[in-house]
């Protein structure tokens, strides 16, 4: 499948896990480290399973007010997605992800939240990006 892109992000790390990554515009720039549960030291930083879930909740929450201005439902002001990333080994080899969306939605009811969710994972980059390869599980809080 093409893709008509429209913005590329350019960014870049070195030294791995315990190296740093920075984007090329010098807006952001983190340390990173290893989590102990993965073998490292710990201690300050950031890891790419904590970028991810941040670009994955703000894009989420990008994809329901696109589908919102679409005709879908008004997504409240004070809506907010937090995503757990997990990583481990698969049993094919290798390691990978999965993701648990908890999305808040105040004052929408269930069954607009749930159609809200749905109609945004068709929409976001990220959800499209990792279905077949990454299982996401969404809750709406």
């Amino acid at each position: 499948m093409s893709v008509d892109v429209k913005y590329r992000a350019t960014a870049s790390a070195t030294g791995g896990r315990d190296g740093r990554a920075k984007t090329e515009d010098g807006s952001l720039d983190v340390k990173l480290t290893t989590p102990k549960e993965l073998g490292g030291a710990g201690g300050e930083g950031n890891n790419p399973e904590q970028l991810f879930a941040m670009g994955y909740s703000a894009c989420f929450i990008g994809a329901m007010k696109f589908v919102s201005s679409q005709g879908g439902p008004k997504v409240p002001s004070d809506v907010s997605v937090k995503a757990v990333v997990g990583i481990g080994p698969r049993a094919a080899g290798g390691f990978g992800l999965a993701v648990d969306l908890h999305i808040s939605l105040p004052g929408l009811d269930k069954a607009e939240a749930e159609k809200l969710v749905e109609e945004a994972h068709k929409i976001c980059p990220y959800s499209n990006s990792v279905r077949g390869n990454v299982d996401v599980t969404s809750h709406i809080v």
